[in-house]
């Protein structure tokens, strides 16, 4: 019987997690090995299976971390011991990506391989940059030309009249280095040096940046403003449309480094909302959320829902997870019709909403103070009432319900425990100028995982979803400088932006 073995060659797109493809995300969770290159996505491995072997084999100018020979050998050894192998490789395999090299020597070796394609950087860090590399006006062809060529050919393989020529726009890979004397290869070829130019740094990034000119200056101008690789050129008339129609660099959090510790599962909604408004996010998850297993006293709980006049959620993962628990019951959303639904807040209310339920009391306020006050027109005296929410939690609300003569039951739905921080987390913390911190838990989970000392800067800005996360951060020494008037997420990053701005 055949083996399993097999090598799928992705593409990770050109730096912006955004635009990973749904099928490279599929293959990365369920891989049993995965070789990763140096420009990968930030947070892409992040859905990796927790036994997954990973390997960084990535090429740093000048110092590779394997060469490609080893690299090719090493598939073809994971392979052939019946492993599912991702080859994790920036941009697409198959553009200046020697993902062909990789697929003839697996096909040399008779062994089963897929292709994923990617976004290719040539693309998308001009489509970021506000350049369309084709304009039915001005541009009905693209090259893409390699700016780098291998080190042991004789001789060129560029026919740099040819491209001079060419009626349309230029993309340069890996040319920053070479780029005088491409510059001036194209001009002595006959390539017009008054032609718009333009040089994109760490396309899709937060820190993308863009430097403009012409042909004929724009080596010179890359030079002065200190351009690093990874970089795109393009030469052609669409480079001057950045001036008209670029929309990346101007984000209201460029140049700012925010750091994000909720969970990693509730993570990504805000941080790409930061990225879209230029941030660079790091990714520093304090807490994970683990689900208690419906049995026992939850199960017999959830079971008889309908038995409850009220029923109160205190968070947005508490809401999903008491759904997800009715569904392991055999129930839905008809389970609650009889009872009055209270969310602590907005966020927990849009939860309920995503369900399909409306919640009948959501306070102005996040916070058990306010829910309290918000539930004094609702009868409670000699009625059964559920509190669904994390295992450790305040007491405040069944507390005051039960003094008002209600039958308070407490769903523990969910434990939060610590999430260890990796060392890219760390180094990142270090070095952000806002942290984030939407629950108490974050703060004191993050704090005893960062140890004493703590490792924040003292320049780093504190930002807290609301008065309680805000106390917290007080009690372990830390100065609040923002707190959101709106305790949900997007009041917080309403509060981070006028803060920043």
């Amino acid at each position: 019987m055949a083996g399993r073995g097999i090598v799928h060659l992705v593409g990770a797109g050109p730096g912006d997690p955004g635009l990973l493809s749904a099928r490279a995300l599929e293959l990365i969770a369920r891989a049993d090995a995965i070789l990763y290159d140096r420009l990968i996505p930030p947070g892409a491995l992040d859905r990796a299976r927790p036994d997954a072997e990973l390997r960084y084999v990535g090429k740093r100018p000048g110092d590779p971390a394997m060469s490609q020979q080893e690299i090719n050998s090493l598939l073809v050894e994971l392979a052939r011991a019946d492993r599912e192998v991702v080859r994790l490789k920036g941009g697409d395999p198959f553009v200046f990506g020697r993902g062909g090299e990789e697929a003839e020597a697996l096909a040399a070796a008779g062994l089963p391989f897929q292709v994923v394609p990617g976004v290719t950087a040539g693309i998308a860090a001009p489509a970021y940059a506000g350049i369309p590399v084709t304009h039915r006006d001005s541009a009905s062809a693209v090259a893409f030309v390699t700016g780098h060529e291998d080190p042991e050919k004789e001789e060129s393989a560029l026919d740099w009249e040819a491209l001079a020529r060419f009626p349309g726009t230029l993309v340069l890979y890996m040319g920053i280095k070479n780029l005088p004397s491409i510059s001036a290869q194209l001009m002595q070829a006959g390539r017009a040096g008054a032609e718009p130019a333009a040089v994109i740094e760490h396309g899709t990034l937060p820190g993308q940046r863009t430097v403009g000119g012409t042909l004929g200056n724009i080596a010179a101008r890359v030079q002065e403003a200190g351009v690093r690789a990874p970089a795109i050129t393009v030469v052609g008339a669409v480079a001057a449309m950045r001036e008209t129609i670029a929309w990346r660099e101007f984000g209201p959090l460029r140049g700012r480094r925010v750091a994000v510790t909720r969970a990693r599962a509730q993570a990504s909604g805000l941080a790409e909302r930061l990225r879209c408004l230029g941030a660079e996010v790091v990714e520093a998850p304090a807490i994970r959320i683990v689900p208690r297993p419906v049995q026992g006293d939850l199960a017999s709980t959830v079971a008889a829902i309908g038995d409850y006049s009220l029923v109160c959620l205190t968070s947005p993962n508490g809401a999903g997870l008491l759904f997800d628990a009715l569904r392991a019951c055999g129930h839905d959303a008809r389970a609650l019709a009889g009872a009055t639904l209270a969310a602590i807040g907005p966020g927990t209310a849009a939860e309920l909403a995503r369900r399909g339920v409306s919640a009948d009391v959501v306070p102005e306020r996040s916070v058990a103070e306010a829910l309290v006050e918000a539930l004094e027109s609702i009868p409670v005296e000699g009625r059964k009432v559920l509190v669904a929410r994390a295992a450790e939690a305040r007491d405040l609300l069944p507390e005051a319900l039960t003094r008002r003569g209600a039958e308070v039951h407490v769903a523990a739905l969910y434990d939060t425990v610590p999430e260890p921080l990796s060392d890219q987390a760390r180094a990142g913390l270090e070095r952000s100028d806002y942290v984030t911190f939407t629950s108490s838990s974050t703060v004191s989970l993050l704090l005893e995982a960062l140890g004493p000392g703590h490792g924040l800067p003292e320049s780093a800005r504190i930002v807290s979803i609301g008065p309680i996360t805000s106390a917290t951060a007080r009690e372990h020494g830390l100065s609040v400088h923002v707190e959101a008037e709106r305790h949900d997420i997007g009041g917080l990053v309403e509060a981070l932006v006028s803060d920043a701005t």
